[in-house]
């Protein structure tokens, strides 16, 4: 699985990119169909301390996931979105298994 990791208007430290990694990758453990995955991380002009956005693009095949969470930290938006996704991607399994 090919993953691309974008950082809008900031740099990503390698920890960052490292931690989003790992957690992409332990998705292909509910469905190995995952074609590649795009992640963009932006930081937001609000007055709230929840200003990451974090919003993935999963490819898989015939059609593509999305997520998209806001949160303090982009580690902590990773892990709201890594359940999103497993979630979706239980679905799209149950689904394809079923036609």
């Amino acid at each position: 699985m090919e993953i691309n990791i974008q950082s809008i208007h900031f740099t990503a430290d390698q920890k960052l990119i490292d931690y989003i990694t790992k957690r992409i990758n332990k998705l292909t453990t509910f469905y190995d169909g995952i074609v590649d995955a795009n992640i963009y991380l932006r930081v937001e002009n609000v007055t709230t301390n929840e200003n990451k956005l974090l919003e993935v693009k999963l490819n898989v095949s015939q059609q593509t996931l999305f997520c998209s969470e806001q949160c303090r930290t982009f580690e902590c938006a990773i892990d709201l979105a890594f359940e999103s996704l497993k979630v979706q991607l239980k679905k799209y399994k149950e689904k394809s298994l079923a036609v």
